[in-house]
Formats: C-alpha cells, sequence, structure tokens
C-alpha cells in the first residue's frame, strides 16, 4: 500500500539496516533545509515564468514526494494485484513549480534519469523493497497489492567477480568491484547495496552523501527495471501498431541558428550579398529584421523550442502580401501582384539559406542533422528504438547488451510465453482481488467494486485473445482452432468456475484412449493440426572415386525424397565429376529418407537404362544440416571401383511451429505407457495451444500426443530404474494426475528441452538446473564443458546454432547474475506499481522529445507513441490515469518556458474529463476512483490557471501568432475547462466575464511591457529631463503602442474572432494607460510650446482610420485634451502674423525673394503652414473642424488684405520717385522696388485661392472680396506704373514741341544741326523699361497687359500731339524723332509680344500717314 508516513518508512529502512547488518537508520528523516522538497504551490505564478534552458527538465520518477513539510495523496494503481508482495520503487516529487529545483536533464544522447549531486534540495522515498523482487514461490495469498503494507526484503549481494576478465568493457566503464559488491559504472556505488553506517559515527555531511547516493542507486535500479518492461514491450509487441499517418513534425530553430539567421539578414540589408532586389522588397526585409527577428519574444520562442523555419517564412508572406495587395495597379507592369509575390519568397529563401561557401557549409550540416534524427518521425526498427529508449532512460550499451542476452529479446518463443505468465499472473491477481475486496482502490460508487474486476478479467482475456490471435508461421494450412481457447478463457469470466476444468476436458479429448490414436472425431485438436511442412535442400557437388571409368564417359547423380519427386544434376564427365546442383523438396515427414543415387550414362545405341554405380540412403531430421560433407555411397554390384564418395549439402528447414525435437526416451500415465526411444516434437499450433507429439519414421501425421495446457516442467533426478546409456538425464512434466517423465542422453539436450517447454506451458515457477559436479567444471573452467558438449554433438547446422545460442545463454545467465541484472530480468511484473513506472518513462520520454531536433510542441513521435502505449496495454496502465500523469507533465514543462501545443493538453483533458464523467473514452474501463477524480480536480484548477495566463500573456505566450492556431486552440480548451463537466457547457456571459477580464489584465501588462521598453519612467517622469524631451520619448511611446496594436490586430484578431468587443475593450484600456502618461507630459509644457502637436497627429491619424477605436473613449479623450491647444495656437499665429505685417512692412526693403518680398512670403507661408498644420490634423469632431477652417480662411482673407493696403501705400511712395519739375527725364527707369511690390500684390492674389477658398459650403464666401480687392490694387498700379512711363514721352514731346513752325526758338535751335538725339532717347528709355517689366514682374500676363496698356496710350498721346499741329508743318527735327519714335517702338513692342492688331491700331495708321505726309512733303521742299 502506498503511504507516506515517515513511521512506516523508519520501520522499512530500520528492517533493510538489520538484513545488511547495519545499525538501524531512518531513511525518511528529514534532512537539512537545503534537501527538503518545498511545498507545492496551488496557485503558481505564472508572471514570474522563467526561460527555459537549453536542457530540458529533468525525469521526474515518480509522483510522491515524502517529505515532513508536506504530503501529497497516492493516485491508486489499478493493475496491481494483492497476491503476491508488491514492490514500491523510489519516489521523487514532480508537483513542484518551475521555480522549485528539480531533477537535471540531459540531451538526447544522455538523458538524466537521476538526480544530480550539485541538485540536493529533491527529496526521495527510500524502500528497501522497491527494486527487489519476492522469491517467485510466494504465495498467492500475501498482500501484494498497492494497497497492502510493503513487506521488507533482505539486500541481494552478488558473488565476486571480475567484469573485465569475463569480457571487455567500453571505454570509461567503470570494472565491477571485486570485494564481492557490485559498483555503478555510472555513480561508482554499490549496484546491490549501500551501506548505512550509524549517525552516530559519521558527520552529518557524510550522512547526506549516503543519502544521496541511496538515491541515486534507487533511480539507477528504478530505471533499470523500467528498460527491462520496455525492452519486452519492443521485442514482442501484440497490442498496438506504429503509426504511419502522423503529421511530420519540422526541424526546430536552435538559438545558434537563430543567430546565425539575424546574421545573413542583416548581411543583405546591408548590401554584403549578391541579391539583387528593389527599394520595396529591401524594405520590406528591413521591416521583417527589426520588427520580428530582433524581437524578443522569438528569442524566447526560440529558445522554448517551439519555432520552426516554416513559422519564420509565414511571417514573411503574411507581411509582404499585405505590402503587394496594398499597392495599385500598374497597367503597364506586364507582371502579376501574385508573381511579385512568388519571386519576393524565393528572394527571402535564398537570404535565409545563405550564399557561397556558408549556405554549403550549411546546407552539410543540416544534413547531416536531417540523417541523423529522420528516424524519429518514421517507423522504427527494434535496433533503433532499443537505441532511443537507451538515450531516454540513460541505459549504457553494455548494460542493454547484458539484458537483450539474458532476457533473450531476440527469442520470439521466450518473449510469447513470458507474455503468457504475466497474464495468467494478472489473472489470479484479479481473481484475488475478487476475494479481498478491501484491498481495492475507493472508486466514487460503491457498485463499482464488482465492476473493477470484471474489467480487470476483461482487458486480461483481450489481451489473450490479441496474443493468441498473433500467427504462428509454418505448420499445416489449418487454422489454430480457437474453440477450445475460448473454453479455456471462458474460465475466467466467470469468477466461481474452476480453472482446471478446461484444461481437463481439453486433455479429454486429445489424449487417446491406450490405443495410441487420437480421436478424429472430437471438434478440438485433430492430427492435421499437427502436420508440418519442411523443405529438404540437397546439393551434390563433386564425387571421387571414378579412376576405373574412362575420363571421357559421362557421370551424373539424381536425388529424391522418399515418397516425393525425383530430380537429376547436369551431367558432367567422370574424369572431373563436378556438379554442383541443388534441388528442394517440400515434405511432411518429420524424419523423411533421402536417397542420392550416381548414374553413368550409357553409350550403347539400344541400352535402355544407365548404369547404376552407387547410392547414399540417409535418414535426416529438422536438425540436420551438413556443409561439404563427403559420405561414402554404397557401390553396385557391378561397379569395379574401390572407393565411391560424395560430396553433399543436405540441410531440412523447420519451419517456426515446431519449438523443439529430438530422440528421447518418456513414460506418462496416459500417453507413452512404455519407456522406449521415440522421436518426440514440440508443435505450437497458436500462441496458447502446444502439444508434445510423438513421430515415426516416414509419417507426417503423430501416433501420439499430449497438450501441454496445465502441466509443470522441471528438472528431475535419475531414476535408476530408468537409466540407460541414452537416457542418463532426466525432466518431468507434471500435473494432476499425471507425471510424464522423459530423459535424454546429453545434459544441454535436456536443458533445451526444459526452457522449450518452460516457454510453452507458461508456468510461472522456472526450473532451476540441478548443481551437478559437470555444472561445476563447466562453469569454473569459462565453459570449456560446454564447449566439449558442444563437439561431442552432431555437426549439422541447426542444431550447432542452437548449442552455441545454448553456450552463450549459460554464459550470459551467468555474467548477468553476478553483474545484477538477473534480479531485473527474472521479476514478476506483477508485483510492480506499473502506473509509477509508466510515469518515470512517460516522463522521461517526454523531456527526450522536447530535447530532438523536431519542433514537436510535446507529442511524441510514432515510435515513442508506439512504445508507451504497448506499455499501458500490456501492463494494465489505465488510461486516464496515463493522461492525468501526461498533463501533468505537460503543464510542468509548460510552466518551465516550453512550447507545448494546447490541441495535445485538450486532448487528454477530454479523455480525463470524459472518464470522471463516465462516457467511458476507453470502453474496457468504466469505473472512476477517487484518487482519479481528485487528482482531475487538480489538474483542472492548474489548467486554468495556466490557461487564464496564456491567455492574459497572449503576445508572449504565443509571439506573432506562432504557432499557427495555438491561441485558438487554448480559448477553446478554455471553454471545456472552465464548464463544470461535459453535460453542462459554461454559459456564454460566464466565458465572456472570463476571457474579458484576462483581455483586461493583458493590457495592463502589455503597457507595462513597452513602456519599461521605452523607459517612461526615467525619462517622463525624471523632473532633469525638459519638457521637450519628454514630449520626444511620449511620440516613441505612442510609435511602440501603435506597433504593438498593429500587431495584435494582423496575428490575434482572428483568434479573438468570437470575442471582438471585448478585444476592442482590451485596446480601449490600453489606450486609457497610455492616457495617464500623456496628460503628465501635456500639463508640464510650457503655454507657447506646442511640440505635444506631432503627438495629437500620430495618434488622431491611426485612430481615425481604426474600424473600432474612431470616435472612441481614447479619441474622445485625445480631441478634448488637444482642443483648447489648437484654439490657443491659432490665436496666437493670428497675432503673430499681424504682427509680421506691421513691422515687417515697415523695415521691408523689398529685395525679390521668391514669388514676393521677404515680408510677404513670410507672412503668406504662415497662413499656409497654419492652414496645413489644422488641416493635417484631421480634426474628428466636423462641428469644431469646421469653425476652425472658416476662422482660419477669414483670417487669411483679412490679413492678405492689410497686406495688400500697406504694399499699395509704398507703391505710391516709390512710384513718385524721379520725377522733374518739368517731367519725367528720357534716362528714367523703373525702381525695381515697384516691380516687387508687383509680385507682392500677384502672389497675394494666386495665394488667396488656396488660403481663403472654403472645402465646404460657400467655398468662395471669402476669396471673392479679398480677390476683388486685389484686382483693384493691381489695375491702380498698373495705371500709376503707365502715366509714370508716359510722362517721358510728354517731356519728350515737350522738347520737340519748341521746333513747331513760326516758334521762337525754331530758328535757333536749328542752327544746332539736330538729327534725331531726343528720339534716340526716348527709345533708350522705352527698352529699358520694358526689359525691366519683363525680368522683375513674375506674371506674363500682367506684363503683357501693361505692355499693351502702355502702347495704346503712347499711340493716342502722339496722335493727340499731332493733332494738335494739323495746320502747320513738322519741323524736320520733328519729322525724324517721330519716326523713330514710332517705328522703333512699334518693334519693341511687337518683340515683347504684343499683339498684332493692337499694334497695328487705327491711330498707329493715321500716325504713319501724317508722318508720311510730312515726310514727302519736307522732300519736294
Amino acid at each position: 500500500m502506498l503511504h507516506d508516513s515517515t513511521d512506516d518508512d523508519e520501520e522499512v529502512g530500520q528492517n533493510e539496516g538489520r538484513a545488511i547488518g547495519q545499525q538501524p537508520v531512518s531513511i525518511n528523516r528529514p534532512g537539512p533545509p537545503s534537501t527538503r522538497t518545498p511545498v507545492l504551490n496551488q496557485n503558481p505564478s505564472y508572471f514570474n515564468v522563467n526561460s527555459p534552458s537549453l536542457t530540458p527538465k529533468s525525469l521526474n520518477v515518480d509522483l510522491l514526494s515524502s517529505s515532513s513539510s508536506s504530503k501529497t495523496t497516492p493516485i491508486h494503481h489499478l493493475s496491481s494485484s494483492p497476491a503476491t508482495s508488491h514492490r514500491t520503487l523510489t519516489s521523487i516529487p514532480v508537483n513542484s513549480t518551475y521555480d522549485s529545483p528539480s531533477l537535471s536533464g540531459r540531451s538526447p544522447t544522455n538523458a538524466s534519469f537521476y538526480h544530480e549531486t550539485n541538485q540536493p534540495s529533491t527529496t526521495f522515498k527510500n524502500d528497501s523493497n522497491s527494486i527487489r523482487s519476492a522469491d517467485s514461490s510466494t504465495s498467492s495469498e500475501e498482500h501484494a497489492h498497492p494497497y497492502s503494507s510493503q513487506q521488507p526484503s533482505s539486500s541481494i549481494r552478488t558473488p565476486d567477480i571480475s567484469l573485465s576478465a569475463r569480457y571487455r568493457l567500453p571505454p570509461g566503464h567503470t570494472p565491477i568491484s571485486t570485494t564481492g559488491t557490485t559498483i555503478s559504472s555510472a555513480t561508482g556505488i554499490p549496484i546491490d547495496r549501500v551501506p548505512s553506517p550509524s549517525p552516530s559515527l559519521l558527520s552529518e555531511r557524510e550522512r547526506e552523501e549516503n543519502e544521496r547516493a541511496e538515491r541515486e542507486l534507487e533511480i539507477k535500479r528504478k530505471r533499470l527495471q523500467i528498460y527491462v518492461f520496455v525492452c519486452r514491450c519492443v521485442a514482442c509487441p501484440f497490442n498496438s501498431k506504429q503509426s504511419s499517418d502522423m503529421a511530420r513534425k519540422h526541424l526546430k530553430i536552435t538559438l545558434v541558428q537563430y543567430g546565425v539567421i539575424k546574421e545573413r539578414f542583416l548581411a543583405f540589408l546591408s548590401g554584403k550579398t549578391h541579391i539583387e532586389a528593389d527599394e520595396a522588397f529591401i524594405n520590406a526585409v528591413r521591416s521583417y529584421y527589426e520588427v520580428f527577428l530582433k524581437s524578443e519574444r522569438i528569442g524566447k520562442m526560440v529558445q522554448s523550442g517551439g519555432c520552426c523555419s516554416d513559422d519564420f517564412r509565414d511571417v514573411f508572406r503574411i507581411n509582404i502580401e499585405k505590402r503587394v495587395r496594398s499597392l495599385p495597379d500598374i497597367d503597364s507592369l506586364k507582371i502579376s501582384k501574385d508573381t511579385v509575390l512568388s519571386l519576393w519568397m524565393s528572394k527571402f529563401d535564398a537570404i535565409y539559406r545563405g550564399q557561397d561557401q556558408d549556405q554549403d557549409n550549411s546546407g552539410r550540416r543540416l544534413s547531416k542533422s536531417n540523417y541523423l534524427s529522420t528516424s524519429a518521425e518514421l517507423i522504427m526498427s527494434k535496433e533503433q528504438l532499443y537505441d532511443m529508449f537507451q538515450n531516454i532512460l540513460t541505459i549504457k550499451k553494455f548494460e542493454h547488451q547484458m539484458i537483450f542476452n539474458s532476457a533473450q529479446l531476440d527469442n520470439n518463443d521466450e518473449q510469447a510465453a513470458t507474455i503468457r505468465r504475466e497474464l495468467d499472473g494478472r489473472m489470479k491477481q484479479a481473481e484475488s482481488l475478487q476475494r479481498q475486496r478491501g484491498l481495492m482502490p475507493k472508486f466514487v460508487h460503491k457498485e463499482m467494486d464488482t465492476l473493477y474486476v470484471d474489467e480487470l478479467k476483461k482487458t486480461i482475456n483481450d489481451l489473450m485473445s490479441n496474443l493468441e490471435s498473433l500467427p504462428v508461421r509454418g505448420g499445416s494450412e489449418q487454422k489454430p482452432l480457437r474453440s477450445k481457447r475460448t473454453i479455456g478463457h471462458g474460465r475466467h469470466t466467470n469468477t466461481g468456475s474452476s480453472s482446471s476444468s478446461g484444461a481437463n476436458s481439453l486433455n479429454r479429448s486429445t489424449h487417446n484412449d491406450g490405443n495410441t490414436h487420437l480421436e478424429d472425431n472430437e471438434p478440438g485438436l485433430s492430427k492435421l493440426a499437427f502436420v508440418l511442412n519442411f523443405n529438404v535442400n540437397i546439393t551434390v557437388k563433386e564425387a571421387r572415386g571414378l579412376k576405373s571409368i574412362p575420363t571421357n564417359r559421362i557421370v551424373y547423380c539424381t536425388m529424391e525424397v522418399e515418397g516425393g519427386e525425383k530430380y537429376r544434376t547436369d551431367h558432367a564427365e567422370a574424369g572431373k565429376p563436378v556438379w554442383g546442383c541443388s534441388a528442394e523438396f517440400p515434405t511432411n515427414q518429420i524424419l523423411p529418407i533421402i536417397k542420392v543415387k550416381l548414374y553413368m550414362e550409357n553409350p550403347g545405341i539400344l541400352s535402355l537404362d544407365d548404369n547404376k554405380l552407387g547410392k547414399v540412403t540417409l535418414q535426416i531430421d529438422p536438425t540436420f544440416n551438413k556443409t561439404n560433407w563427403w559420405t561414402d555411397m554404397i557401390k553396385n554390384k557391378s561397379t569395379s571401383t574401390d572407393e565411391l564418395k560424395v560430396k553433399l549439402d543436405v540441410r531440412m528447414e523447420k519451419p517456426q511451429n515446431l519449438k523443439m525435437c529430438g530422440w528421447c526416451y518418456a513414460r506418462g500415465k496416459n500417453v507413452w505407457k512404455t519407456w522406449k526411444r521415440r522421436y518426440y516434437a514440440l508443435v505450437q499450433v497458436s500462441q496458447y495451444c502446444f502439444a508434445i507429439c510423438s513421430y515415426r519414421e516416414k509419417k507426417s501425421e503423430p501416433t501420439e500426443m499430449m497438450p501441454l495446457e496445465g502441466y509443470t516442467v522441471d528438472y528431475a533426478e535419475p531414476d535408476n530404474g530408468l537409466v540407460m546409456n541414452d537416457a542418463k538425464y532426466f525432466f518431468k512434466a507434471v500435473r494432476e494426475g499425471d507425471v510424464v517423465t522423459c530423459a535424454t542422453n546429453e545434459e544441454n539436450e535436456r536443458h533445451s528441452w526444459v526452457q522449450a517447454l518452460y516457454r510453452a506451458t507458461g508456468q510461472s515457477h522456472k526450473p532451476t538446473p540441478p548443481t551437478t559436479a559437470t555444472n561445476k567444471s563447466s562453469q569454473g573452467a569459462a565453459g570449456s564443458g560446454q564447449k566439449d558438449q558442444i563437439g561431442q554433438l552432431p555437426v549439422s547446422r541447426t542444431q550447432s546454432y542452437d548449442l552455441v545460442e545454448r553456450a552463450n545463454y549459460f554464459r550470459n545467465s551467468d555474467r548477468s547474475k553476478k553483474l545484477g541484472f538477473d534480479e531485473y530480468i527474472q521479476s514478476d511484473p506483477c508485483k510492480f506499481d506499473h502506473h509509477d513506472l509508466f510515469r518515470a518513462v512517460q516522463t522521461a520520454t517526454l523531456d527526450y522529445r522536447l530535447s530532438d531536433p523536431y519542433c514537436s510542441l510535446g507529442w511524441l513521435s510514432p515510435g515513442q507513441s508506439y512504445v508507451l502505449e504497448e506499455y499501458c496495454s500490456r501492463y494494465g496502465v489505465r488510461g486516464c490515469v496515463r493522461h492525468l500523469y501526461y498533463l501533468n507533465d505537460l503543464l510542468d514543462r509548460a510552466e518551465q518556458g516550453f512550447m507545448i501545443d494546447p490541441q495535445l493538453i485538450h486532448y487528454s483533458y477530454v479523455f480525463c474529463a470524459s472518464h470522471v464523467s463516465g462516457n467511458r473514452p476507453d470502453n474496457n474501463v468504466s469505473t472512476i476512483t477517487m484518487e482519479e477524480k481528485d487528482r482531475f480536480n487538480e489538474i483542472k484548477e492548474r489548467l486554468k490557471l495556466f490557461l487564464e495566463y496564456q491567455v492574459t500573456n497572449f503576445r508572449f505566450a504565443f509571439p506573432f501568432g506562432r504557432p499557427d492556431g495555438a491561441l485558438k486552440a487554448t480559448l477553446s480548451l478554455l471553454e471545456r475547462v472552465l464548464a463544470k463537466d461535459l453535460a453542462t457547457p459554461i454559459s456564454r456571459d460566464d466565458i465572456r466575464h472570463f476571457i474579458g477580464k484576462c483581455l483586461e489584465n493583458a493590457a495592463y501588462i502589455n503597457y507595462t511591457r513597452v513602456s519599461d521598453q521605452a523607459k517612461i519612467e526615467e525619462t517622463v517622469y525624471n523632473s532633469d529631463d525638459s519638457p521637450r524631451k519628454k514630449v520626444e520619448d511620449l511620440i516613441h511611446l505612442a510609435e511602440l503602442c501603435i506597433e504593438l496594436l498593429q500587431q495584435d490586430s494582423e496575428h490575434y484578431r482572428e483568434a479573438f474572432q468570437q470575442y471582438n468587443d471585448l478585444l476592442i475593450e482590451h485596446e480601449e484600456i490600453f489606450w486609457s494607460l497610455f492616457a495617464v502618461d500623456m496628460e503628465h507630459v501635456i500639463d508640464q509644457q510650457p503655454i507657447e510650446s506646442w511640440d505635444s502637436f506631432p503627438l495629437f497627429q500620430l495618434l488622431n491619424d491611426y485612430l481615425r482610420l481604426h474600424e473600432t477605436l474612431s470616435n472612441g473613449r481614447f479619441h474622445q479623450q485625445l480631441r478634448d485634451t488637444f482642443a483648447p491647444l489648437v484654439v490657443r495656437y491659432v490665436d496666437l499665429m493670428e497675432s503673430c502674423i499681424a504682427q509680421s505685417i506691421h513691422k515687417g512692412f515697415e523695415k521691408e526693403n523689398w529685395k525679390p525673394k521668391t514669388r514676393g518680398c521677404a515680408t510677404s512670403e513670410d507672412i503668406l507661408w504662415k497662413l499656409g503652414a497654419l492652414q496645413c498644420f489644422i488641416r493635417d490634423l484631421h480634426w474628428p469632431d466636423e462641428i469644431f473642424g469646421e469653425h476652425l477652417e472658416k476662422r482660419l480662411k477669414q483670417m487669411a482673407s483679412d490679413m492678405i488684405e492689410a497686406c495688400a493696403k500697406r504694399v499699395w501705400r509704398h507703391f505710391e511712395t516709390w512710384i513718385k520717385k524721379g520725377g522733374l519739375i518739368g517731367g519725367t527725364s528720357s534716362d528714367y527707369l523703373l525702381p525695381s522696388e515697384c516691380c516687387v511690390m508687383i509680385n507682392v500684390i500677384l502672389d497675394c492674389k494666386v495665394q488667396a485661392l488656396k488660403l481663403c477658398a472654403l472645402h465646404s459650403g460657400d467655398l468662395h464666401q471669402y476669396h471673392t472680396r479679398i480677390d476683388e480687392y486685389l484686382e483693384k490694387i493691381l489695375s491702380d498700379m498698373s495705371k500709376a506704373l503707365i502715366q509714370k512711363l508716359l510722362s517721358v514721352l510728354d517731356s519728350i514731346l515737350k522738347k520737340l514741341s519748341r521746333y513747331d513752325e513760326g516758334s521762337f526758338f525754331a530758328q535757333i535751335l536749328s542752327l544746332t544741326k539736330p538729327i534725331n538725339e531726343d528720339g534716340q532717347a526716348y527709345v533708350s528709355c522705352v527698352n529699358a523699361n520694358l526689359e525691366q517689366l519683363r525680368q522683375k514682374i513674375s506674371d506674363e500676363i500682367f506684363t503683357l497687359t501693361i505692355f499693351e496698356e502702355w502702347y495704346r496710350q503712347q499711340t493716342q498721346f502722339i496722335f493727340m500731339w499731332l493733332g494738335e499741329r494739323t495746320e502747320i508743318s513738322l519741323h524736320p527735327y520733328q519729322l525724324a524723332c517721330l519716326m523713330l519714335i514710332v517705328k522703333k517702338t512699334h518693334g519693341n513692342f511687337e518683340l515683347q509680344g504684343v499683339q498684332e492688331k493692337d499694334l497695328n491700331s487705327q491711330l498707329y495708321n493715321s500716325i504713319m500717314q501724317r508722318l508720311h505726309f510730312e515726310e514727302t512733303a519736307n522732300a519736294v521742299k
């Protein structure tokens, strides 16, 4: 009975101490604080999970932790029986959390099964009975059930032996001590016992070291015993098959590979690779590298072993799909977006794999890794399974070899016999439980007691049926008869029936009634069931003794098996009689007669028969095997040769259902009633039906037979009355009412018969050879006697192989016995708590699986699942208990940081939940124990806490949505776990409330982490930093927050699709936490600072485009926070622009700048920047946004009007400069400042359309008014400018007026003989001003308008001047000047772009007509 009582453990320790010869020591006493097991934390803090180490969690050997401070309730193991003393192995606590010390994990090649010496914090439960097997002859009435009391047994000592003297050890192994104690090669401690010194004689430190050594020894013994059971499951599986359709797992990425991948992508971004790429692809790779590859979450995921290359590739594919799909379609490009995606993925693969030599080396390394570990995902051979579980259980090669040889794992008959003995033992246990109901576990319902026994029997019967269904090859074509076996099984289903009735009826049906004949009319076994099929292979190679025959004569041989066909060899010359021809003869005779005859071909034409030279007649049996055997031939009477021999190869292949055969003496009560020599064969008809049959020569059917059911075989002392020359070694087969005595000529042959019968009978008692002088001498001579005996036997191939196998068996058995392995091999599986052993091997297998190169996520490989399934079926591990153990291990590993697939947890949980609720997921088990229910409730609560942690930390538990679909599966599992039972699912409101609470906590966790990443506490709340620095840090934090939520939406929104409103609330809570820091920073900003507006713009651009957060709580809070700041900013900008107009134009130097002057450029830029800034804010409130727009438009209109007024005043001042009292001189040049002023008004007119036009409502509400005002200003400027230029013409014409006919000065001025100086001066002035206007005024249309108006008024002015002189003739000087002015100005204005119709106006034609007339008149004179 499993117990945690310290008193009980102390009592066991005392008994063991007395047996060893030491003083009593309390094995389970409380140790120092460093060695005590910590109390199990029922509510682990999942928020402090440490990242896993590179090695997995060590193997947890036991469920129970024996400690004075904490106790856990043991689970009842329901497959054990009270028939024999129960064995309990070392208990190691596994309920510790991830922070508690545990056993050290190992790599796949050295997975540690035991606690390391530098971790003394784990307390082991020591039990002297835990690894010792009770005597096989223990009465079935002894209490052997797991719940019965433990019986101490004495320690086992091994005899002296030197390991190096018997066989060579591998390097690194420690030889066995020669002082009578077996030394462990791994720990250097004795295997058989560890001294227990008195506490009064040793220091506390030495006592701790002894206790540690004891714990390591117990664990070593336990793993050896487990390995024996696992090897038996591998050697002879009969319940399960390896699955070939399991999903293949990808190779996981290690930390080293992760670093190499990052270096490759960094090299690509640095331009160190030869991969050609465009800017879009480079940007996509840069984003992938910065966001994904450099993420701390991906690093932890790689460390947890849950990341494979497909995860890296899928994340990149999803990223570029969004980028490429968002690009606009370009019709000119003939490449589709799908092609772009394919090309980008090809480039990604090239970067991922690396290039040049690095790629080649890594490929070789990966291929080697694949070669070493590919078999883990395929159907594995037995040798591969052995190797794998050697690594899992840290079994050394020599230990495996000793177990393999001693347990005869390659002998199918021995393994099948072992299974039969195990099942019979379990059936006896079940019957014993029926009589002792107090030993049963506690069930949830009292009436399950009887049902529990029936379940055990049904399970055992199913196993028997599975075993019997295994094919037995080699017999007759008649299938094994199942009717009698069914009767035999039926006796187990009726609890009150006798166990011998079926066997007696079977024997009566198969024994003869003294007539040495079988009753063929019986419905059971018939003679046909024991007709065997053999193949006799004969090869005739060559002949000797043909010297008297001419060398050119043809000779040949014939071969036949009596009663079968005859074969003939090829022809050969007598000088070289070599053939090498072989033939195969099928036969049903177990003692066939073969004949080989030698013939010489008769050359005579009339001869009918060839000459017979000789023949060989042999009687063989299935053990006959001769190779290159020269045998004498019986010469024919007419043969004149002295000696005739033939060289033969003869081999008789026996079928697999023939287990043993040979010549023996036998005598029984019902069969073989006379003591004489017969040929006997042990024949297997089915897995549960064996019989000894006697055969005669040339007969295929047995003469007599004896089924072995109910018989027990053992060695026997010689019977003096029966001893004969060829009957020296005796053995007996005993059954109630019958004794069959047998004898052989050789001791090895007797041993072979006894072992074969022992396997066939399925008896629990193992026959032990009697100790004789021959045995002692053979053992002392290291097998020399065995070799002598082997040499004395016939040298047939089959028999020699059997004898060598027997000799090896003796040798290996001797070694294993001396090394202590025989204890584990011969132990009775029924005396072990297989639930505890299975938990240990399953935990070790999971650790091994998590540390292998595959990204398994907790899923076992097909080979591992196959072996564990076989173990459960064979040794009666309850399915619910198995899955509960598995759930516990998976949760342990998940809490340590390993990536575990939630679907795997879901599968095991549903199985357990169905079992506890009575839905019978396992059809053979309907009983529910209290321990299963309690443990399930414990697992359920623990799983609930774990899933709550997973959902709360979904960003870190499933980084970037990896593994694919894991979060969705977790939510589905959470609904199952929160349900009261399978029939009562949780309500929708309850699950929403639970997930909502998790997402609320997730918001706090995510914001805390992102704020820590941005170091907000060090900057925002640091009084030494400037307000601007705080705003910049807050903007950086906002960018991180936006990126975080975008990743959540991309990778997790699909999983939370059913809880979309809860995810929205999660985001609102997240932003509300950010709002606290935002308010703190904004309150510390100076009044005149506007550094916080980029923050508003960043957040508002994200929120207004968000489907769910737009106009949400945080969006409204953001608007309310920044609305006063915007109004104050607009007011301040309005005042600033007004002051710029007032002060700027007062100090303006009117130098040209861009399209105007410095002041106008500054004013217009400020107005445009203000409007652009307010527009870019994209104010979420439409009413307030329209108000801001109208105010800014009105402000722009007012400011432009004020600007135009000041420019006009300055223009009036500047246009008046350069004038004289009598007019403007001909050297007048329009000031460039005036042109700049015109440009300012023109620029204001252009900018007014953008700055004053509304985007909604009355578009030109403010623009029309300011545009009309600016047009008026420009018109006034144009008029003033033209008037100024015409004043030059006026002064020129006034000078020409002095030459009028009849004037006083005309005669005087004519004396100077002028030519056209005044005209030339005016033309130069016009040219200079035309060029000035063309170059200085920016608007060509406005300039052309001025030119047209100037030319028109100039022409009109000259026309009027000529009109005043129609009565008089023009002075030649006047005519010359006017002709020059009119012609030259006409050409100059034509060159400036004035149209012809304006140039050749009516006035111009009248002027030219008058001038031509005057020119003609002057010519006449």
